[in-house]
Order: C-alpha cells, then sequence, then structure tokens
C-alpha cells in the first residue's frame, strides 16, 4: 500500500513539473518544434564528413578552358570558340554533358523573360531581341577519336550526347565549341556596355559556354540561370585571349602573358613601381588617356594573352580613354599580388573612383588577414554600366558610386571572390550561402577599414538593417533563406543578403562568442577552399568546431520565417524578501527563440547585465530566473542593447514603479 501511495504522490509531482512547463496559451512558442529530432541534416559518407569537412573519398570534377575570343565593335559582338578538358573524378559513368549557356537569358523565349512579372524587369530582359548564343558546331575528341555531335539546347542549357560514355575516376573528354553572342547594353546588370566621353566601356562576363556541375548531391545541376540565381562552376585552368582594337586596353582575370606585346614600356615600368608602393601608382593618367603615345604603334587589332590558375570563371574588361591606377597588396605569405582600377575620366574624385584601388588593397588585405589568402596574382576594380558584379580577380562596379556607397560595392564584389570564387558552393540554389556570407565579412572589413571611416555613414548599404535596427523590415520577409534562388520574391532578395549576415553575427556575438565562431568561420573557409560545400555541411562544420548543438538556429533562421518576441513579465522576491534573491519571469511569445540578455538596476543603484542561454526554452515558453539581489528591483530590460531581432520590444522592460 505504501508503494501505490508513494507512486501516486511521485505521479502527481511529476505532474505538477510538467503542468509548469506547458505551452503558454498567450504564446506562439512551442518546444517540440525545437527539441524534437524534426531537423535531421544529411549524414556523413566517405564523400562528406558527418563533422562538416570534405570526406576521404570526397570528389569534383575538373574543367580547363582554352578561349579565343574577338570583340567586334560594329555589331557589338563577340566572337570566339572554346576548348574545354574535362576530367571525370566521379564515381560514375556519364553518358552525356550538360553546360550552361547564359547569354540566352536574353532570347526572347527563355525562361527567365517567361516567369518575370510586368512591369518590374529587374534583370532587363523584357523587350529584348532574339539575343543569346549562336552555336555554330561543337566536337568532341575522346579516347583518340574527333566526331561532332548535336547540340541539344534547352533555354539556358546545352546537353551532349556523347558516342561513348566518360568513364568514372579519371576519364578524360574535350569539347571544342565555336561561338557568338551580341553584347548587351546592360547584360541583366552583370556585364554590359558603358557609353562614356572618350568611348564605350565594355565589362564582359559569362561570355562562353561553361560546364554544369556533376556533383555527389544532385548529379548534374542543371537549374536554369533566370537571372537572381546565380552560377555553380568546376574549378579548373585558364588560358584564354582577347582580341581587341589596338586603342582599347583590355584588363582580364588572372596575368597578363604578352605584357611588351600591348602595353608601351612606360606602362610596364610604371607597373613595375605600383607592385612594389603601397600607395596608388597611376598607371595611365587623365591627361595621357586618348593619347596616342600611350598605345603600341600599331593600327591592327591587339591579342591579349590571360592565364588563371585554380578558378572556376574568369571576366574582362575593354575600352579606351581609362584612367588606370594600380598599388601592392599585402597579403600573409608575402607574395606579390597587385590591385588594379580603370575608370573613365567622368569617375575623377578623391571621393570617387580615384580612391578605387585604396579600397580594392585595403579589402583584400583584410580577408587575407582574417578568412583565408587571396589566391591570385592580380584583381582589377573596373567601373562601367554595371551596379555591382563579381568574377574572380575581377569586378564591375558602377562608374557613378562615389564615397561610403564605392567602398561597400567594391569590398563587397571582391568579398565575393572568397564566397563563393575560393569556397565554391552553388548560388543557383543556395544564394544566401555566399551573398549573406559575403555581406557578413564586409562589415567586419567596414569596421576595420581606414579606422572605421564609413562606420556610421547613413548611406552605407543596409547598415540599419545589419545592426537590427529596422524591425518592420525583418517582420516583413515572407520566403525562408532555403528557398530556392530564383524563388525568392524578387522584392525582398536582399534577405539573402542581411539576414544571413544578420544571424552570422547573432552567432558571434550573443550565441557563442567572437574568438570561438571566428575559429570555426576560418576553419570552415580552409576546409572548403576550392570545393564545393552544401548548407548542411555548413551547419555540421560550425556545430562541431564550437561544440554546440546549433540545429535550433539553422532551423528557424534559414528553414522558417518566424519571428522573436521576448517579454519581461514579473517579478517576485524569495519569501517576499529581496535580500533572499529575485524572481524575475520571462516569457517567449513568438515562434523563434534565442538566448536572454537580461539587464537588472537594485534599488542600491548597482546594475549588472546576466545572459541566460537558448536552453532555457526547452521545456516551454516561461520561464523564471532566480537573482541573487539584495534590496529591491527597480527596472529589467531584455536585451539592451538591442542586438536581437525581437519584434516587440514594449514588452521587454520591467520597470517596479507599474507594480
Amino acid at each position: 500500500m505504501k508503494k501505490i501511495l508513494l507512486l501516486c504522490l511521485l505521479f502527481l509531482n511529476m505532474g505538477f513539473l510538467f503542468s509548469q512547463n506547458l505551452p503558454n496559451e498567450n504564446s506562439l512558442y512551442n518546444p517540440h518544434d525545437f527539441y524534437l529530432p524534426t531537423f535531421n541534416p544529411t549524414v556523413g559518407n566517405l564523400f562528406r564528413s558527418a563533422n562538416g569537412s570534405p570526406g576521404p573519398k570526397y570528389w569534383q570534377n575538373r574543367a580547363d578552358y582554352l578561349i579565343h575570343a574577338t570583340l567586334i565593335e560594329k555589331d557589338t559582338s563577340i566572337v570566339g570558340d572554346v576548348t574545354i578538358s574535362y576530367i571525370n573524378n566521379s564515381p560514375d559513368q556519364l553518358d552525356y554533358l550538360w553546360l550552361q549557356l547564359d547569354q540566352n537569358i536574353f532570347n526572347i523565349s527563355s525562361r527567365s523573360v517567361a516567369v518575370t512579372r510586368y512591369p518590374g524587369d529587374y534583370f532587363g530582359v523584357l523587350g529584348k531581341t532574339n539575343g543569346g548564343y549562336q552555336i555554330k558546331d561543337v566536337t568532341i575528341k575522346q579516347n583518340g577519336n574527333i566526331y561532332t555531335v548535336k547540340p541539344i539546347l534547352t533555354d539556358t542549357r546545352m546537353q551532349l550526347r556523347l558516342n561513348v560514355p566518360i568513364l568514372p575516376n579519371g576519364d578524360k573528354v574535350s569539347i571544342k565549341i565555336n561561338f557568338s553572342f551580341v553584347i548587351p547594353l546592360d547584360g541583366a546588370n552583370r556585364f554590359g556596355r558603358q557609353y562614356t566621353n572618350n568611348g564605350v566601356i565594355y565589362q564582359i562576363g559569362q561570355w562562353y559556354p561553361r560546364m554544369c556541375v556533376y556533383d555527389d548531391v544532385e548529379g548534374w545541376n542543371t537549374l536554369p540561370y533566370m537571372g537572381l540565381g546565380e552560377f555553380y562552376c568546376d574549378y579548373g585552368n585558364y588560358d584564354y585571349y582577347i582580341t581587341a582594337p589596338s586603342e582599347m586596353i583590355v584588363y582580364g582575370s588572372g596575368d597578363l602573358q604578352n605584357p611588351t606585346a600591348v602595353l608601351t614600356a612606360e606602362e610596364i615600368k610604371r607597373l613595375a613601381l605600383a607592385a612594389t608602393s603601397d600607395k596608388t601608382v597611376t598607371i595611365i593618367g587623365a591627361g595621357e588617356a586618348t593619347k596616342p603615345s600611350m598605345r603600341p604603334a600599331t593600327k591592327a587589332d591587339l591579342t591579349w594573352h590571360f592565364t588563371m590558375q585554380h578558378t572556376r570563371d574568369v571576366g574582362w574588361a575593354a575600352g579606351r580613354g581609362m584612367i588606370w591606377d594600380a598599388a601592392k597588396i599585402n597579403v600573409p605569405s608575402g607574395r606579390k599580388v597587385l590591385a588594379m582600377s580603370c575608370y573613365p575620366v567622368e569617375s575623377i574624385g578623391d571621393t570617387a573612383w580615384t580612391r578605387s584601388t585604396e579600397y580594392l588593397k585595403a579589402s583584400i588585405e583584410i580577408y587575407s588577414k582574417n578568412f583565408f589568402e587571396y589566391p591570385w596574382n592580380n584583381a582589377v576594380s573596373s567601373a562601367g554600366i554595371t551596379g555591382g558584379m563579381e568574377y574572380p580577380g575581377m569586378i564591375f562596379n558602377n562608374y557613378k558610386e562615389t564615397k561610403a556607397r564605392l567602398w561597400f560595392l567594391i569590398t563587397h564584389e571582391i568579398g565575393h571572390n572568397w564566397y563563393p570564387m575560393i569556397v565554391g558552393s552553388n548560388e543557383r540554389r543556395y544564394m544566401w550561402q555566399d551573398e549573406g556570407f559575403n555581406t557578413y565579412i564586409n562589415f567586419i572589413a567596414n569596421d576595420i577599414f581606414n579606422k572605421g571611416e564609413y562606420q556610421t555613414d547613413p548611406s552605407y548599404f543596409k547598415k540599419g538593417f545589419f545592426a537590427s535596427r529596422d524591425y518592420s523590415q525583418f517582420m516583413q520577409y515572407r520566403d525562408p533563406l532555403i528557398i530556392l534562388s530564383d524563388a525568392m520574391d524578387a522584392e525582398q532578395h536582399y534577405q539573402y543578403y542581411g539576414k544571413t549576415a544578420y544571424g552570422l553575427n547573432l552567432l558571434r556575438t550573443v550565441v557563442i562568442g567572437r574568438e570561438r565562431f571566428d575559429f570555426a568561420f576560418r576553419k570552415y573557409t580552409e576546409a572548403w577552399a576550392f570545393k564545393h560545400p552544401t548548407p548542411y555541411d555548413f551547419f555540421h562544420f560550425i556545430n562541431n568546431a564550437v561544440g554546440e548543438d546549433l540545429n535550433w538556429f539553422w532551423q528557424e533562421w534559414f528553414f522558417t520565417t518566424w519571428k522573436l518576441d521576448q517579454a519581461v513579465s514579473k517579478v517576485t522576491y524569495v519569501d517576499n524578501n529581496p535580500s533572499k534573491g529575485a524572481l524575475i519571469t520571462m516569457d517567449n511569445k513568438g515562434k523563434m527563440i534565442m538566448p536572454v540578455i537580461i539587464k537588472i538596476f537594485q534599488a542600491n543603484g548597482q546594475t549588472e547585465i546576466v545572459q541566460l542561454p537558448v536552453e532555457i526554452w526547452q521545456r516551454g515558453g516561461s520561464w523564471t530566473f532566480k537573482y541573487a539581489s539584495t534590496t529591491k528591483i527597480d527596472k529589467v530590460i531584455l536585451d539592451p542593447e538591442n542586438q536581437l531581432p525581437d519584434v516587440e520590444r514594449k514588452n521587454n522592460e520591467w520597470n517596479n514603479s507599474k507594480e
């Protein structure tokens, strides 16, 4: 009988305890959204380890490119050929190949045109004529045999069906494609033509057929290019030749191989000086930009030869009458690296493009020191029509930008050389994994550059949102970050930038701490340099490197649009005696959870900030915290520095005068 009585009392006590942790009827929060195993990232395997690192048998295919292209001004076109040497390192036999044809977005029959709302043509594809590639022929060289294939064109993709399969584990094939296209005036805000007083500036990207990525996650990645979702490319070596009118200077990703054939002796001398100078050195000045003496003595076209090693893409710019300057970049290993800028005379100014090389140099030095050393020998900032776009070693920015806005564009676009040019995530599918990561490191650079010159500048891009001040904007997001890039509401796609960066900053400054998060983020960058991480690889890696199960954060921040609403509801005292301790009760009214930051004001004038871990919400949406008070509590404020994305701050304060 006693045993039965004890069991009954035990069950009654358990029921009482459980009742204290039931969801608050006035709260949206349910701990079962977090603390049941509903969020299960992909388990580890031989290709991708459970700790978020590449596995012992990780593989990726390789594509090397040999490209010849000619810029024809009379019809503003590019005519050329590309030879792709493709190596199948996968364990799979490949019966066919897929290539990307990004220029086909400008064809009136493209999917991008079909899905673009009117009005609201952000990428400028509506009203285009029949743009895109003209593919003349495709030749395959395989096992010593050469044959032609009929390409199967589907929007921005091209399938090549092989006569003989490419075998697993290192088999090779060579593809040669003759192509041409008309350069759009504005190439979806990624490249194009800018007309200036001294001629046309051409910014050229997505200019040759590229291999789609075949990986261990999706197989062939064949999502169409529709404008917002950017790129996913394999790594390889590039050897390319650009033929252009001799009056032009051509600036390309990588290293110029024939300077004596395309530059004057004076320009070569000045470039050598710039390679040793921390101050910007003029290669071609404003008064020299249009002088024939600054070009080799020839009326014929000139061919510029560039190479770039271990990269996933290349871009280039060309034009007459541009100013050109350069300076040395200091990287941790001491290698020789050069920052260069090219811009029209309209962009001159101490608050404008005259500082471009300074901005470019400083950005690369900051990122090299804090994340991963810049791996290439040159970087170019080109002024033109493009609002802001990145390619390895080459960035395009609008020639009209000045002051803080120009600084941000340069530090942002060159920051993409880390994410996704070095850490090669899939931009077409997960835009936040490059735009958001890059925006996060941009704000770190902003705090460092020139002792915070632009740190509080009101024109700085999204600074208010990043700093968690614009709660109304945070509340309006309708799409989760994990959604397919091109499925994101076009009017809200900047949340890929701001919300992701803000989330990483929360991990760094509130949830984990700077030292631990900085270590983990840097090691993630090192582990996945020149490889293809998925979002789950990132989640696993950070969990392991910081020693925390952050699945609750990954779930709510990237997979939902949940909101945070923390509130302090009451303050009482143990035995009604303040000297025995205060009991502070807090509620989690929204669906999102975060650690709690509390600032407590005692009647004796003492103040203290206490942080409670997110685990206080494991059993329910209400928590009572015992604080070792000595006198009455005058006031309690949750999140006193407004670090958290709390959408209702009116309930964040308890004041004794209201009791």
